[in-house]
């Protein structure tokens, strides 16, 4: 996935790089650099005495040593001064300095922490925005798959109207299923298997088997990759456009358009509705291309609806609230 939000420890992390969000003399500190500094050895240590410290803003990079990373990326984050310290802008060259190094190490996937969220006081809900845009314009004319990382959910909180207005939608949509598998499946009891034919004649089997076939390759509908391409078409806009927008991988894009049978992921399929801004029948319609529906007794889905039903198709601002209702992201 080009993008995505995790809790974890970024230390565990395998990528081609992780960020460490460092104070200026790059030798260690507290917070994430010190978890780093601790985790990747004392060779890290020497070398970064060797790179005589970093301005803040600026990044610079290097081995990742005992970590399961390639580079380590070195940025020199602000300390938050209310915000009219020219904070915003060298929190934003912070991420942009960054991602540069990474591509410039032809890096294809790298790791972020929440860069100054932590001891140095940014707060947590502007600092995420920043990351967000800064990662999201970066993406659309790059391709690398970048994770944000979360320490843990203190580290992560949406705004509270926002999140109240879903959880609200949530409670007043959500339905239990307590649906009896025999009711759901048409079965009344075992009996209705006893009362069943027992065998077929061979030669009426094969009959029945060529009608069968006539009628899956005569009467099957419209496939979701068909029905893909034609609302790209609809709406048009470029493949590239289209599958960046969903947060896709342009390798699993391929794979979809090459193969007409195509079956993808619930998440990969609302993913691609999210990003043709389809409507809520609409969107259903993909869905039950690809085998899936959406349902009230499913959070994800009713958040989804949420999401559609206000008429909001960014798949950034989604996800945002799909990790914080624990729940999977949108892409691939």
């Amino acid at each position: 996935m080009p993008f995505s939000i995790i809790r974890n420890d970024i230390t565990k992390i395998k990528c081609d790089a992780i960020v460490n969000a460092a104070n200026s003399s790059l030798l260690g500190g507290g917070g994430v650099d010190g978890a780093i500094h601790r985790a990747a050895g004392k060779g890290l240590f020497l070398e970064c005495m060797k790179l005589h410290g970093c301005k803040t803003g600026q990044a610079k990079i290097t081995g990742g040593y005992d970590l399961p990373c390639k580079y380590i990326i070195h940025t020199v984050d602000p300390v938050w001064r209310g915000g009219s310290h020219g904070e915003k802008e060298l929190l934003q060259s912070c991420y942009r300095n960054s991602l540069a190094l990474a591509k410039e190490h032809g890096c294809e996937s790298v790791a972020f922490p929440l860069i100054s969220s932590g001891i140095y006081g940014y707060p947590k809900q502007k600092a995420f925005d920043i990351a967000v845009d800064v990662i999201k314009e970066f993406l659309k004319e790059n391709d690398m798959d970048i994770t944000l990382v979360i320490f843990d959910r203190a580290s992560f909180e949406l705004g509270k109207d926002y999140s109240d207005n879903i959880r609200e939608y949530i409670n007043q949509n959500y339905v239990d299923e307590h649906t009896d598998n025999s009711r759901r499946f048409g079965f009344a009891g075992k009996s209705d298997f006893r009362s069943a034919p027992t065998a077929v004649a061979c030669e009426d089997s094969v009959a029945f088997s060529d009608d069968l076939k006539f009628v899956i390759e005569n009467q099957i509908d419209e496939s979701f990759s068909e029905m893909l391409l034609r609302k790209i078409d609809e709406k048009g806009m470029t493949d590239v456009q289209c599958y960046k927008k969903a947060n896709i991988d342009r390798k699993l894009f391929s794979k979809i358009r090459s193969d007409r049978l195509y079956k993808p992921k619930k998440e990969t399929a609302i993913a691609f509705a999210i990003a043709l801004e389809l409507s809520l029948e609409e969107t259903k319609d993909m869905l039950m291309k690809a085998g899936f529906a959406l349902s009230h007794s499913n959070k994800f889905d009713i958040i989804i609806e949420f999401f559609i039903n206000k008429n909001i198709y960014d798949i950034y601002e989604i996800n945002e609230a799909l990790f914080s209702f624990d729940q999977k992201l949108l892409g691939a």
